[in-house]
């Protein structure tokens, strides 16, 4: 038998043991924890927001489902809202990309633009856009401008029938706009008071769809799957990615992602995704443009 003094030391030792298992078991759920906590991090990385251009909207929210399909666990929303909208946001941090149809530098003030990276990832064709049943198929500048400055109001002004025009128009944060203003308008204003506006593309189109005097303006990719509204020639020449790529047509703008600083790497993999040769077709197939296919001449034409 242990003596009092014996007992009494014995149990101090497995006090001491008992309080070191304690403490060893409490480092080791703290480790895991840890490790948890590491983990829901990395998780999160994954998951990635963009908002910004409707021009681009349609191909950034294609090519977030083709990249979740090949990239499980990786999560992509795209939202639109306007390009000034998505410049604002991805300064702000409250996206990871801001898609534009207009460099940074246009919509945010030299400080917050310079913080940002720029990312073209395709070319954008924007073409005016009237009611299939109307009848007209072009314009001449002369024409596009008096229509959307309101100065011309009937649409047998320009040859077509006795018919008042409806003006569809975009707000000033919009990048679309500011690329027809720039390339279809030579910089006039639109008559923005006596038009109806939307940064919605979707919403342009139904518009256009549901009434026959209407007149607006989209990108290619928003004529891919309707009969009930046509583009319209301006000067005699298509609004096509031929005549985009060729020089012929210069209504068309560099769309952008950009990123603060560098981005994250799953936003980084992403754009190199969308931009990469391997997407090309997938790129065309919806109306947009090959940023490669474009010649000397055109990329000159536009830079004027």
């Amino acid at each position: 038998m242990l003596s009092g003094e014996n007992s009494k030391s014995h149990g101090k030792f497995k006090a001491a043991a008992v309080l070191v298992l304690i403490v060893a078991i409490m480092m080791a759920f703290t480790a895991c924890g840890g490790s948890s906590s590491s983990s829901s991090s990395d998780s999160s990385s994954k998951k990635i927001s963009a908002s910004g251009s409707s021009a681009l909207q349609p191909l950034a929210k294609q090519a977030a489902t083709d990249y979740m399909k090949e990239n499980s666990g990786v999560s992509i929303t795209v939202s639109g809202g306007g390009s000034g909208t998505g410049l604002k946001q991805v300064s702000e941090g409250s996206v990871d990309i801001g898609n534009s149809d207009v460099e940074a530098a246009e919509k945010l003030d030299k400080d917050a633009a310079s913080e940002l990276v720029d990312h073209k990832v395709a070319l954008v064709t924007v073409a005016p856009v009237v009611n299939s049943k109307l009848g007209v198929d072009n314009l001449t500048t002369e024409q596009l401008i008096g229509i959307f400055t309101g100065e011309i109001t009937n649409w047998k002004e320009v040859g077509g029938p006795d018919l008042k025009i409806m003006l569809v128009t975009r707000p000033e944060s919009s990048g679309t706009r500011a690329l027809f203003k720039e390339y279809a308008m030579d910089g006039k204003e639109e008559a923005s008071k006596s038009a109806l506006e939307t940064d919605d593309s979707g919403t342009l189109m139904e518009t256009v769809e549901k009434n026959k005097g209407a007149i607006g303006y989209v990108a290619l990719s928003y004529l891919t799957d309707t009969k009930d509204a046509v583009a319209v020639s301006i000067d005699g020449v298509e609004p096509t990615l031929e005549n985009t790529y060729n020089g012929s047509y210069n209504v068309w703008g560099y769309e952008h992602m950009y990123t603060k600083g560098d981005g994250n790497k799953t936003a980084q993999a992403f754009i190199k995704y969308l931009a990469g040769k391997d997407y090309v077709k997938n790129v065309e197939d919806m109306g947009y443009g090959a940023i490669s296919k474009l010649t000397d001449k055109a990329a000159k034409n536009h830079d004027k």
